[in-house]
């Protein structure tokens, strides 16, 4: 699959040294248009990803032939691919003001994990569904710092496939090298950051590639050179 990239204007580049790496770098860039090139946004930050490395998402994988895992669900693989950061969330709004929807974190707002339920893969107010049809979920408002500010990863949507993963987030590490369940991880600063630069206007995108498939995929994609 050959993302589209023409309308985006954010990009946020995460390259991982081989698919079991559990460290990433991760790398700011911004352009003017579709037709600009990349320009470098801040210095680049360390990530954490998931216990198991990467694997790609559905929509980039092809069973038998494509190099690499697929992504399903506890896997604890970060997905690769590019997908489209839809919203932020935290127990408050970034200092400069989101401008992207934001999600408040409640008691009720949950992220639903289980691949039975017909909210599978989504963020709901669990007073705001008919009925609870689910056996396990994310809470969004967690009593450490790892929800404190984060942004959703459009993973496994359009449609949603039961077991192909949920819940990808960018959000607060829980130190530094300590690998996630399948997310990407940082400092809270670091975070923070990219809460406030992340523009829903810039249509901003998130690549996460091992360095393997980033050095056949940089050209083709028109992504730009990473230097971490």
């Amino acid at each position: 699959m050959k993302p589209v990239f023409s309308a985006a204007q954010q990009l946020l580049l995460v390259i991982a040294a081989d698919w079991t790496g559990r460290d990433a770098h991760l790398c700011r860039y911004q352009r003017a248009d579709a037709t600009a090139l990349w320009v470098p946004v801040g210095q680049p930050l360390k990530v954490s990803l998931g216990r198991s490395g990467l694997a790609w998402a559905k929509d980039f994988a092809t069973p038998g032939m494509t190099p690499g895992p697929v992504k399903r669900e506890g896997d604890g693989c970060s997905p690769a691919g590019v997908f489209p950061v839809t919203a932020l969330f935290g127990t408050s709004a970034p200092s400069e003001g989101a401008k992207l929807p934001w999600l408040q974190a409640t008691p009720d707002l949950k992220c639903v994990d289980d691949p039975a339920s017909q909210h599978y893969n989504r963020i709901v107010d669990r007073n705001g569904v008919g009925s609870i049809d689910w056996t396990s979920c994310e809470d969004m408002l967690r009593n450490d710092q790892r929800y404190e500010v984060g942004a959703v990863v459009g993973c496994n949507l359009a449609p949603v496939v039961a077991g192909a993963g949920s819940c990808i987030f960018l959000h607060v590490w829980a130190a530094p090298g300590v690998p996630t369940a399948g997310c990407t991880a940082m400092a809270l600063a670091d975070m923070s950051v990219i809460a406030s630069w992340l523009d829903g206007a810039a249509a901003p995108l998130l690549v996460q590639l091992p360095q393997s498939e980033y050095e056949v995929l940089r050209a083709p994609w028109g992504l730009p050179r990473f230097n971490s």
